[in-house]
């Protein structure tokens, strides 16, 4: 069959459209990570200046307070409360949530507390019948579980949180994922030295919400856990955020996101530096809802508490272009996070969940 030199053309030109719309994920592993309620304010504008000088509920002297999170100038003080998300992730990654900038991610769900927001975060769909945070295990069949049934990802699915209700959230009874959360982060087989004093710790320290450890109890126990297991999905829950800013110490709040910030940080060099997470991993960082705002608001969340309903989604790996803070550009929602997980893995989610969120992944693509 003879072809033309137009059509030799043509047919190049289809072939190397195709080639490069089919070009592979350079993502083998994605890490989720969520900061429990921790709001947009700080995230991109650092400390807020009311909440730092209030001299009664913060227990630190207010200058000491300013001395370490306070500049006059919000990009310099956003970066002294996350030093790694705006000195590294920020430059290498991509940042959305600020409205300030046309940038908006919000819950779609309309409750605005953690159950509904992690059901919707990674099933990708809001359920109406999940009305409070003791709604039980989960009928819905989340993004981590369907891909803990593809072979690739078969037990190679993991989550760690300081927060119980993972158990239920994950519904590890039915999906048979591992879930280190509340006080199962403790290995009761564990009998080194180390294993001994990590339980004895845990036993020994009062507990702010619950027998839920501290964020430094759930970093440790990933740490040590991926010494020995290299999940190719691994969802993190990070609860301190929450839990301080309900109890009013903003000082506190503003040390455990610093300490949020460098867990992040540790978590990210620690697997950079394994052959099995280097140069193919990808980090996405969010929170599963707002607060309200000062000067009294900001404790809690709810409808109750406008502004709830506002998050920020953060990025980097392999398969994210460089461009920072994003600035006018559509909206986007949690429920399209279960979507982006499965996507960076070169897998479409809402083929098997039609009902889900689509990926967000094209416009972090967009340059």
């Amino acid at each position: 069959m003879k072809i033309s030199l137009r059509g030799f053309a043509l047919l190049a030109a289809s072939l190397l459209a195709l080639s490069a719309t089919a070009a592979p994920r350079k993502t083998e592993n994605v890490v989720f990570i969520v900061s429990d309620g921790l709001r947009w304010q700080e995230v991109f504008n650092g400390a807020e200046k009311s909440l730092l000088n209030d001299k009664e509920k913060n227990w630190r002297p207010v200058p000491e307070l300013r001395q370490k999170y306070w500049n006059d100038d919000p990009k310099a003080r956003r970066k002294l409360l996350f030093p790694f998300l705006w000195g590294t992730i920020a430059t290498q990654g991509q940042i959305f949530g600020n409205p300030a900038l046309g940038s908006v991610a919000s819950v779609q769900n309309p409750l605005w507390f953690s159950y509904p927001g992690y059901n919707e975060m990674t099933t990708g769909v809001v359920d109406p019948k999940i009305t409070k945070n003791e709604f039980g295990p989960n009928p819905n069949t989340t993004v981590y579980e369907w891909l803990n049934e593809q072979p690739a990802f078969k037990g190679k699915v993991e989550v760690f949180g300081t927060w119980g209700v993972f158990h239920d959230i994950f519904n590890d009874k039915r999906s048979h994922i591992p879930v280190h959360a509340g006080p199962s982060i403790v290995d009761p087989t564990d009998r080194s030295p180390e294993g001994l004093l990590f339980e004895e710790l845990y036993r020994t320290t009062t507990h702010v919400e619950d027998d839920d450890p501290f964020d430094s109890f759930l970093h440790v126990a990933l740490r040590r856990h991926l010494k020995s297991h290299h999940p190719r999905v691994l969802f993190v829950g990070y609860g301190d955020t929450d839990s301080w800013a309900h109890t009013g110490r903003y000082d506190l709040l503003m040390d455990t996101i610093h300490g949020f910030d460098a867990f992040v940080a540790d978590l990210w060099n620690q697997m950079q530096a394994m052959p099995e997470y280097r140069g193919k991993t990808t980090f996405i960082l969010t929170a599963d809802h707002g607060r309200g705002n000062a000067p009294v608001k900001w404790m809690e969340h709810g409808v109750e508490q406008p502004g709830s309903d506002k998050i920020w989604v953060a990025m980097m790996g392999p398969d994210t272009p460089a461009l920072g803070e994003r600035s006018n550009v559509p909206a986007i929602t949690q429920a399209q996070l279960a979507a982006t997980v499965a996507d960076l893995l070169g897998l479409d989610y809402r083929k098997a969940k039609p009902e889900a969120a689509p990926s967000m992944l094209p416009l972090f693509e967009k340059k």
